[in-house]
């Protein structure tokens, strides 16, 4: 049995690593979690990196280990370029990378496809399976629901002035950081739980009609997957997002269940587009290929790990 050290900083919501350890834990192997690198034992056999930036020291310290880079992401402003470059000189070499999309590869300027180049594979994101047999309980309670960064909403909240003039109601499900409090203090059409364990985000999420996802439409958030709106789709939901690159991608993909609405859309026209909103599916068989277990399963990353015992 080989231990998969993962090494993650403190970012708070990492929803990959649930779906790492179930994989590996049915593959027969085991996971160990870490937020600094120094607590990985020297004789590690499998270390896999959240990147980040990978410490020098640290990585030879475990040269004796398989090493792993994830690319989630690439860098945000300011000098999101340069953050790149950074990475792509300064990292160590590992045995293997892996990207959320190539499009985060290219971005990232590490050329998997030269003779003697490290290997990778692209791994998306996806929903524990629970998201797809989850039913509700009760008739919606809100017109629409916001899940994840709530520090993003701060540049949104003219929009959400907006939803208070269509009479529409949110629920906000994570945790309010103060400043978003004080600007959401005198909007009564919003409500938040605060932080939600993963498996009862399912239930606060059915309390609404459709989820609401936002993104800035900036480089690289543009471009990357917004795991929000596919747990909006597991569960059913139909989804209204502003649009931008990858949502209006998702829109295409998945017809009929994504609205695109621009920021600068009125209050008559929010209430269009929330009346117009399809049912809630109930069968959704057709989006088993969202689960974490069809976005892990195959990828070479584990024979890499494993070898045949994968």
């Amino acid at each position: 049995m080989i231990t998969v050290h993962f090494v993650h900083g403190a970012r708070s919501y990492l929803p990959e690593l649930a779906a790492y350890q179930t994989h590996i834990e049915g593959l027969g192997h085991a996971v160990q979690l870490h937020t600094q690198a120094h607590t990985v034992p020297d004789d590690a056999q499998a270390v896999w990196w959240i990147c980040g930036r990978v410490p020098s020291a640290q990585a030879r310290r475990l040269s004796g280990a398989v090493q792993v880079h994830e690319y989630a992401s690439a860098s945000v402003a300011p000098l999101a370029w340069l953050k790149d470059r950074v990475k792509q000189w300064q990292q160590p070499v590992p045995d293997f990378r892996v990207f959320q999309s190539d499009w985060v590869r290219q971005r990232m300027g590490f050329d998997g496809t030269l003779p003697g180049a490290v290997p990778y594979a692209l791994r998306d994101m996806g929903v524990p399976d629970s998201f797809l047999t989850a039913k509700a309980q009760q008739a919606p309670e809100f017109d629409l629901v916001y899940l994840g960064e709530m520090s993003r909403l701060q540049r949104f909240v003219p929009l959400l002035h907006t939803l208070a003039q269509a009479g529409l109601s949110l629920l906000l499900v994570g945790d309010v950081p103060p400043a978003l409090q004080e600007r959401l203090a005198t909007l009564g059409h919003i409500q938040s739980t605060g932080r939600v364990p993963q498996d009862q985000v399912p239930a606060q999420l059915l309390r609404a009609r459709a989820g609401l996802n936002l993104m800035p439409d900036v480089l690289p958030l543009s471009e990357q997957t917004s795991t929000k709106m596919l747990e909006y789709l597991a569960l059913g939901l139909p989804v209204i997002s502003n649009p931008y690159a990858w949502a209006k991608r998702t829109a295409q993909s998945h017809a009929g269940r994504v609205q695109l609405l621009g920021l600068q859309a009125s209050a008559a026209q929010w209430q269009a587009a929330v009346k117009a909103l399809p049912t809630r599916q109930t069968d959704r068989q057709h989006l088993h290929s969202l689960r974490w277990s069809q976005q892990l399963q195959g990828l070479p990353v584990w024979a890499a790990l494993f070898g045949a015992d994968r």
